[in-house]
């Protein structure tokens, strides 16, 4: 083709200021289907930073220099003549070097709408499903996880300290030897740590002990109050209480670790006016020493809670607020050995039927009577930290403005090996395998991917969340979906998900493609999944997931996962988080497991690199919406039989609205479905509405202040779904909670953001028609 070019320039006297050149795009088939001839004023304008070429001349209009008008027809006609034998050499040449790269040029799968005219674009080589699937799984190897994990493995790195520092600078160096784009982002929180003064709790008088762990976040005072044991500490569990016609005002409870967070357990006892709450590890859940201590937060929310809704940079004006989710009692763990002294003198009637399987030594598990008086002594001091998270940037090839995540918490109160260090690995072992696969494979990622090592995880994904804070009005613009590499790995025998149903099928697709560590004759799925894999794993996201403020905050798709175990709770937040109790819990297959993870991960992110289309399925949203509204329907129908729900309240809007979710998914999927396979910008702009999707279901009407989750389906707050199931539930037994006003407020408002998310997904306003 430069011969050809050479030809040309000389027949016009001259070098050309535009030549033409030729592009070969197959169809799905392998055959050459078309030639599309683009011309450019300048081939270096066309190589962008990333390498992918752009055409400039969008218009595809040829130029003709003007020595061209003064030659003879028969002249010209033999310009044309020779013009038109270079380019059937030019077809042969380039059609014959096509089929010789047939194996290394990307299928398309993108459709496009058939009323839309088509805008090419140029191809971009990569390689095949079959063949990244089988890279991943050879470059992904053991020996290196092995390496990262002793190379980042250490005893303590603390948020904020010299050693998380130091951590955050090698993760730097990483990236930086992959030859990826790095910055960091640093933030100034507010953060708990223990006194001068130790913690103390007392029990009829006298110390039970001091205790290196706390609670940050809790509220520092002194109180008093008669025990109470509460099980787990659950909202069930205070009802069973209120059942039993025991008051939990003014009284000090007790209760075990697990099944939720502490700061949750906190929130529920602080809500029926407990005086404060005591947080022990019972050995029924826990196999860890009797003197072991417990750390955690009980900020209900993440990020810094004195920054709500607004990020913690150094330059920002911070005003006088404090998140609503900062209890006000005073909450503290306790030791086995601890809990064993208290719970095994408690006076009062037995524990209720399924309270008393617990394994404290010689103890009854009886509630508590007036007598038993705990005393708590909270004196935590709350300082500012200074923070950094750490990024590195793979940019994509042909949309390098949308990006996905991959994160992990880097910070632990001690060693955190399968907190903290066993994620920061495979985050450095992802980033080195794929761009290894870019730089000596071919691999050309259509997007770009973001590697990110979070600070102050351990006080509720605090990194994470400031970083969200400060970038949001980008971000869900451009962010199309995250993945938390955070407690991966903490047993063997179990798989367990939480994740946006718009990712439900990606991540079933890619269990079936995976192998299981514990028989490597099964996939995950067939390991794992059993008749019914969303019951079998998935799981709600909840407050404790580190992607939860990506999700319900940000409106960005998010997934996280963990192997773990089905009997015991590994010792998260203790300084028994090593690499030899992993050991231990994984039956010593901590490696492999790490692998099978890291390809999970490695799959789910290329199937989102390198189709054209986004792996997100708008329509599971349908089921969860439908399975809400049915609830809602049910209690309201209730409400309005028994009187107390005015009949001018309707369910009809709401109905409405969940129809027109069902019909603007069912269109679009179908649309998507019937549609061209070769438009690479419509596939741009059909990515665009599905991104829409889940940051639509954020309500417009909550302040982030005030109700920092504002996800109607997923999040937590007045304004959710599950809320008004509550309402309801409150405005059926009469209860003086029951806010008839107030509920119909919300009820009209999430309504309208269903509707919204429906309108988002089913195009631009013009193909709207709400009747007149």
């Amino acid at each position: 083709m430069d011969q050809a070019r050479t030809t040309i320039s000389k027949i016009f006297n001259g070098e050309p200021r535009s030549y033409t050149r030729f592009n070969l795009t197959q169809n799905m088939d392998g055959d050459n289907s078309h030639v599309e001839m683009k011309l450019s004023s300048d081939m270096d304008d066309e190589v962008e930073a990333n390498g992918v070429g752009e055409n400039i001349n969008q218009h595809n209009r040829p130029y003709y220099p003007s020595k061209l008008n003064q030659r003879s027809p028969k002249t010209v006609c033999g310009f044309v003549i020779g013009i038109l034998f270079l380019f059937i050499i030019g077809y042969l040449i380039g059609y014959l070097s096509n089929r010789s790269t047939d194996k290394t040029e990307i299928k398309s799968n993108c459709p496009v709408f058939n009323e839309i005219a088509p805008v090419r674009a140029e191809a971009v080589y990569s390689l095949d499903w079959s063949d990244l699937r089988a890279l991943l799984k050879k470059k992904l190897t053991t020996p290196n996880i092995n390496t990262n994990l002793k190379e980042f493995s250490s005893a303590s790195h603390q948020a904020g300290s010299t050693e998380d520092e130091a951590l955050a600078n090698k993760i730097m160096g990483k990236f930086k030897t992959f030859g990826m784009s790095t910055w960091t982002d640093e933030h100034y929180v507010k953060v708990h740590e223990p006194g001068s003064s130790n913690n103390r709790v007392l029990f009829r008088g006298n110390i039970v002990g001091t205790t290196e762990g706390y609670l940050a976040y809790s509220a520092v005072k002194t109180v008093q109050g008669a025990a109470l044991y509460a099980h787990y500490g659950r909202t069930e569990d205070f009802r069973r209480l209120q059942e039993l016609n025991i008051d939990v005002n003014g009284k000090a409870v007790l209760v075990r670790a697990g099944l939720l967070s502490f700061s949750e357990k906190v929130a529920n006892a602080a809500s029926l006016n407990a005086s404060a709450v005591l947080i022990y590890p019972d050995p029924v859940n826990y196999n860890i020493k009797d003197d072991t201590a417990l750390f955690g937060h009980v900020h209900l929310g993440t990020g810094d809670p004195f920054t709500p809704g607004f990020p913690s940079f150094n330059h920002t004006q911070f005003p006088p607020a404090q998140s609503s989710g900062l209890p006000s009692i005073p909450a503290q763990t306790i030791t086995i050995k601890q809990a064993t002294e208290i719970m095994s003198k408690l006076g009062g009637r037995t524990s209720p039927d399924g309270w008393s399987d617990g394994m404290l030594r010689d103890t009854m598990y009886r509630l508590g009577d007036d007598g038993d008086i705990i005393t708590v002594e909270v004196n935590n001091v709350l300082i500012q930290k200074k923070i950094h998270n750490v990024f590195g940037v793979i940019k994509g090839y042909m949309d390098a403005d949308r990006y996905m995540v991959i994160g992990a918490q880097r910070d632990a109160w001690g060693p955190g090996f399968a907190r903290s260090t066993v994620g920061t690995s495979l985050l450095v072992e992802l980033a080195r395998t794929i761009t290894d696969m870019i730089k000596n494979d071919g691999f050309k990622p259509k997007r770009s991917i973001v590697f990110a090592s979070w600070s102050a995880g351990e006080f509720g994904s605090v990194g994470a969340t400031e970083w969200l804070e400060g970038y949001l009005t980008s971000l869900n613009l451009k962010m199309f979906s995250y993945i938390s590499l955070d407690e991966v790995i903490s047993g063997f025998d179990s798989f367990r998900a939480t994740a946006s149903p718009l990712l439900y099928e990606l991540l079933e697709s890619t269990m079936k493609q995976v192998s299981s560590p514990v028989d490597a004759t099964k996939s995950l799925h067939e390991q794992f999944a059993g008749s019914n894999w969303e019951k079998s794993v998935m799981e709600p996201m909840g407050l404790s997931h580190s992607a939860y403020p990506f999700q319900t905050f940000s409106g960005i798709p998010s997934i996280s996962f963990r192997f773990t175990s089905s009997s015991k709770s590994y010792p998260f937040g203790t300084i028994e988080d090593t690499d030899q109790n992993l050991e231990r819990y994984t039956s010593y297959n901590t490696l492999k497991l790490a692998k099978t993870a890291g390809e999970v991960v490695g799959l789910v992110t290329l199937r989102l690199m390198h189709d054209h289309l986004l792996k997100l399925n708008v329509a599971k949203y349908t089921s969860v919406i439908r399975n809400y509204v049915s609830q809602i329907r049910s209690k309201f129908e209730s409400c309005q039989m028994s009187g107390r729900l005015p009949s001018t309240v309707r369910m009809q809007w709401l109905l409405s609205a969940q129809g027109s979710y069902d019909r603007a998914a069912s269109t679009f999927v179908s649309a998507i479905r019937n549609s061209d396979l070769e438009d690479m910008e419509q596939c741009r702009i059909i990515n665009n509405r599905i991104m829409r999707v889940e940051g639509s279901l954020l309500s417009p009407y909550a302040s982030p202040r005030e109700s920092l989750f504002r996800h109607i389906l997923l999040g937590s707050g007045p304004h959710t779904l599950a809320a008004l199931v509550d309402h309801l539930e409150a405005i059926k037994g009469g209860l003086e909670s029951a806010d008839i006003d107030q509920f119909k407020n919300q009820f009209a408002l999430a309504t309208w953001t269903i509707q919204g998310c429906a309108n988002a997904l089913a195009g631009e306003v013009w193909d709207m028609d709400n009747e007149i």
